[in-house]
């Protein structure tokens, strides 16, 4: 083997001496000319899996026949305890090993899942692409299909796993054929799915009549009906090769945005992320509040010396508030209407939902009733994003 050679292709390698300046081969005749030298091979950067040795053994017995016991060739494995693999580096060799290097140029990183969406224009996919944004999608919408390769790689290279692309109807030449770039996703290991959006004619007729937008092949045909005909054609191919293929001539925006959070949302995706405000009358509503609550009504604990300092948070505001009579029923009101708009907010498809608690300065009354809310959508099965108390700090 070279001598000065001291890596070998899949495994780094070790000699314990300097290299030989010619770099030859090492010859039987050469061997003498080492007192001790070593070659180690190394799976995992960490310890060596297999050794070879040219070195002396002094002691060892002489047999008749035998060369001279002072100089030995040993190939041994070492001692395991000594030198234990590591399970990690191993698995993650083996890993980058099995998978290679695919079209990001780098080694490759599978995703959990990716989204073409395509369709007839006013078939709503723009909307489809804002209800993957708000499950937490990496999206790109109406890309040419030659674009749709690089900004995969672009996530893949991110901390997102989950990626969404609409492509431009207007596909073929230097836009790029939507069938080959499938086809190059899904070679290198990627599954991507591909959701067609359709709809009746009546229908995409109406919708480009009441938004009053020209129809993207409208400056090829003399009719929206013609330039539908065209986009119905050309498309054809894709529509053959989708994975969910939908007709929302009867969809709400809500329905489909329901309809994809079933379809492509997790399990555990909260699809309407729920906030409560704690905020000061005096110092304005929080301008995304959707549902705005007024304490003031109840006494205020900064009118009380010992108080003042405190927050909704401590226990002696609480237990002051606790005693005010007026309390409990206006809790159980305040539960029983956010239980019955949250489901409904949820179904029309609104991804953000605040509720906000006000008081006089935002300290003490709101801060506490923010947290008892917050606790009671808890208790009946609602994550709560975040409870702020915007303005404990002024």
């Amino acid at each position: 083997m070279p001598v000065g050679q001291t890596r070998f292709a899949g495994f780094p390698a070790q000699i314990n001496r300097p290299p030989v300046a010619d770099r030859g081969e090492v010859q039987q005749a050469e061997v003498d000319v080492f007192d001790d030298a070593a070659v180690c091979l190394d799976a995992v950067d960490q310890v060596d899996d297999l050794r070879l040795e040219v070195g002396e053994a002094p002691g060892r017995p002489r047999h008749a026949g035998m060369p001279d016991p002072d100089r030995r060739i040993a190939f041994e494995e070492p001692d395991r305890e000594l030198a234990t693999l590591l399970p990690q580096l191993f698995d993650q060799r083996c890993q980058d090993r099995d998978e290679g290097v695919g079209f990001f140029g780098r080694k490759h990183v599978h995703m959990r899942r990716l989204v073409i969406v395509a369709g007839l224009s006013g078939a709503g996919k723009s909307q489809a692409m804002k209800s993957f944004e708000d499950l937490g999608f990496a999206c790109l919408d109406n890309v040419p299909p030659v674009l749709a390769v690089p900004y995969v790689a672009l996530v893949a290279e991110s901390d997102r796993d989950r990626a969404a692309v609409a492509f431009d109807v207007r596909s073929g030449g230097s836009f790029g054929d939507p069938l080959a770039v499938l086809a190059t996703l899904g070679a290198d290991g990627i599954r991507p799915e591909l959701l067609f959006l359709d709809a009746d004619d009546e229908t995409l007729v109406r919708r480009y009549s009441e938004t009053r937008r020209r129809h993207p092949l409208g400056d090829r045909t003399a009719t929206v009906v013609d330039a539908i005909a065209a986009e119905r054609a050309a498309l054809a191919p894709l529509r053959d090769r989708a994975d969910y293929l939908w007709d929302s001539s009867h969809l709400t925006s809500g329905m489909l945005k329901e309809r994809i959070a079933q379809t492509f949302g997790d399990l555990d995706d909260e699809r309407t992320h729920v906030s409560v405000v704690a905020f000061g009358f005096k110092f304005g509503i929080p301008l995304d509040a959707d549902f705005v609550f007024d304490v003031r009504f109840l006494p205020n604990p900064h009118y009380v010396s010992a108080l003042q300092p405190l927050t909704g948070n401590d226990a002696a505001v609480r237990a002051f508030l606790e005693e005010v009579t007026d309390l409990a029923p206006f809790l159980e009101r305040l539960f029983a209407l956010v239980d019955f708009v949250t489901p409904r907010t949820r179904a029309e498809g609104k991804s953000q939902l605040t509720f906000a608690i006000g008081c006089t300065g935002g300290r003490h009354r709101s801060v506490y009733v923010a947290h008892r809310l917050a606790e009671h959508l808890a208790a009946t099965g609602t994550t709560v994003a975040a409870v702020v108390e915007r303005d404990v700090l002024r």
